[in-house]
């Protein structure tokens, strides 16, 4: 309790909150606590400021390496899980959705069909869903739990279908068109990433071949010079 308040004493409550909407976007496996996260990186800050403290050059080193370690620790620690949990579930949604369009074609109940699709279906997308149909039976509205699961859903193309999900089943329109909508839309927007990264290929082999070649070139253009002038 006496951490929390230091917590909150150090750290402003819009700050706290977005730190805490990040570690919900880490997935419901995540047993983060946004308290215990920011004690963690007081601590790490603290211990990075002494060490440098008493190094040649500390009383530069320190106070720069750590204020550029409390920018970029929650980069490393937060955003990038973040970033690669978003295309797994950009991945995995393509084929859950799938799942999920064909059990509405046999059954209207949206919640049902989502119990189906999730029970098929082993994946970091169904376990968000898993989520959802728990937060459906501790008392809240099929609607209410996919809007929270839209707080916590770090891919905007996910994040669409949901909220496709939510007006669909509450203005009454056809579920499947809007599913099959979206997962065409994913499903293209996957291919022109794979497009773009095949795209980007060559340009990286280029430089690693000059980065490799251009020394190697280098060294033996210049190589039987130095060693005339060595041994001469």
């Amino acid at each position: 309790m006496s951490n929390d308040i230091l917590v909150k004493k150090i750290f402003s409550r819009n700050e706290i909150q977005k730190i805490n909407n990040k570690i919900l976007m880490l997935g419901p496996k995540t047993k983060l606590n946004v308290y215990h996260y920011l004690n963690l990186k007081l601590i790490v800050m603290i211990l990075t400021f002494c060490l440098l403290l008493f190094t040649r050059y500390g009383y530069f080193l320190a106070p720069v390496v750590t204020v550029v370690l409390y920018f970029i620790y929650d980069y490393f620690c937060l955003t990038m899980p973040i970033k690669k949990r978003a295309n797994i579930l950009e991945h995995d949604a393509i084929f859950f959705f799938e799942v999920l369009a064909l059990t509405l074609q046999s059954e209207s109940n949206l919640k049902l069909c989502i119990e189906t699709a999730c029970n098929a279906i082993d994946s970091e997308m169904s376990a968000e869903m898993k989520e959802v149909l728990k937060e459906v039976k501790l008392g809240k509205s099929l609607t209410e739990a996919l809007e929270d699961l839209r707080l916590r859903m770090p891919a905007k193309t996910v994040n669409n279908v949901i909220l496709n999900l939510i007006e669909t089943s509450e203005y009454g329109n056809s579920i499947i068109d809007a599913l099959n909508n979206q997962i065409e839309y994913i499903t293209d927007k996957r291919i022109l990433e794979i497009k773009g990264q095949i795209n980007k290929m060559p340009t990286k082999i280029s430089v690693i071949s000059v980065c490799i070649f251009v020394p190697l070139i280098l060294l033996l253009i210049i190589g039987p010079v130095l060693i005339n002038y060595l041994f001469k």
